[in-house]
């Protein structure tokens, strides 16, 4: 395992995170999965708010953004502290950082400060609307970025409005950030500068949500909840064990004359509703309800089977749990396990690979200042 991970790209990349909740940790934990040492500088005694749990500071929050990093405790508004910090600066290649405009520059971590002391330094800096403008003050969380970048209304069932899913805003903001990063080391190795690079979480999720503006801009055509749905030919059924199929059947015939065979209704296609593909986009609610009752009628793992003999583009709306029984998925050695702290550790290991080699060594992420001696020369902060 430990040569597998010197052999990661970014073996011998040192970044300092001082990062908190989603954004700043998720940028540091895809750098770190490519190799980086990760050092991730927290304030004494709580460290990165994300950790706090039912009396414990090693939340599943935390633990999902902030593997393969160390954890070093500085309260860089004290003299000694920041002298600490200011040496690992000086031999850094990346410093990240989430904080809101201005309190960066309170802290003492601002960029042009570090730019003084490591010119070569590639500074991160994430906000939630921009450094500057009239939103730059704002706070910003994830369901606030999605619904300001026009993203959540693509999501929210008009018929039953409800937030859904995963921090989509907060984990896009920090993989664009780990892109900048990735661009910036590349362009320090023609000049030899390091430089500022910024995003907020606004910009992220406008970009990620591009197909929408792409339709506003060539189409003059503002995309709905179903939209895509119903463009793609996206479904999703309920089958007589109570669980849940989809399938994508996007535009070639041959897709919907092998799901005729599959749901044994040959004639099915020349039916008004399955016509064509226009046809079919137009009713799609037509071609919902006439399938429904029909996948209702057996099992999922009858019609997976018969789907997939067909060739009918489906899968099964898995839980985590069925998802890591997925044979595929063990193929793929998805699951990556360790010692950590707390006992086990599990996790998703990064789905790159170099040279057809799998990473699968990974870190349990740190207990608070568990790395102070090592990284400073300090004792380590007492587990919480």
């Amino acid at each position: 395992m430990q040569d597998q991970a010197s052999a990661l790209p970014l073996a011998g990349v040192t970044v300092l995170e001082m990062g908190t909740f989603i954004t700043g940790p998720c940028a540091g934990m895809l750098l770190a999965d490519l190799g980086a040492r990760v050092i991730k500088v927290e304030q004494p005694g709580s460290g990165d708010p994300f950790r706090a749990y039912k009396g414990s500071l090693y939340s599943p929050h935390f633990q999902t953004y902030n593997r393969n990093k160390q954890s070093i405790t500085l309260d860089t508004r004290g003299a000694d502290d920041l002298a600490a910090f200011d040496a690992l600066v000086g031999e850094a290649d990346v410093f990240i950082q989430n904080f809101r405009p201005g309190v960066a520059k309170k802290l003492g971590v601002d960029f042009e400060r570090l730019k003084s002391i490591n010119e070569r330094l590639v500074y991160a800096s994430i906000s939630g609307f921009g450094a500057s403008g009239p939103d730059a003050d704002r706070p910003a969380f994830d369901t606030v970025a999605q619904a300001a970048s026009g993203f959540l209304r693509l999501l929210v069932n008009p018929e039953h409005p409800r937030v859904v899913g995963p921090a989509i805003a907060d984990a896009m903001t920090g993989f664009y950030t780990a892109q900048g990063v990735l661009a910036a080391l590349y362009r320090r190795q023609q000049t030899g500068q390091g430089g500022l690079v910024e995003t907020s979480m606004f910009e992220a999720m406008a970009h990620f949500n591009l197909d929408d503006f792409t339709h506003l801009f060539a189409a003059d055509q503002v995309m709905g909840p179903y939209s895509r749905p119903h463009v793609s030919q996206s479904y999703v059924f309920q089958c007589s064990d109570g669980l849940w199929l989809a399938l994508h059947m996007s535009s070639p015939p041959k897709f919907w004359e092998n799901l005729a065979l599959a749901v044994e209704r040959p004639d099915m296609l020349a039916q008004p509703a399955f016509a064509s593909r226009d046809a079919r986009i137009a009713h799609y609610e037509d071609v919902v309800a006439y399938l429904a009752p029909i996948f209702a009628a057996r099992t999922r793992p009858d019609w997976l089977a018969r789907l997939r003999e067909l060739e009918v583009p489906s899968a099964p709306v898995a839980t985590t749990v069925e998802v890591l029984e997925n044979e595929q998925a063990k193929h793929l050695q998805l699951e990556v396990r360790t010692s950590g702290p707390m006992g086990l550790f599990r996790t998703i290991r990064s789905p790159l690979s170099f040279d057809g080699q799998r990473n699968l060594a990974v870190t349990a992420p740190p207990l608070l200042g568990q790395d102070n001696e090592a990284v400073l020369g300090r004792p380590a902060q007492a587990a919480e």
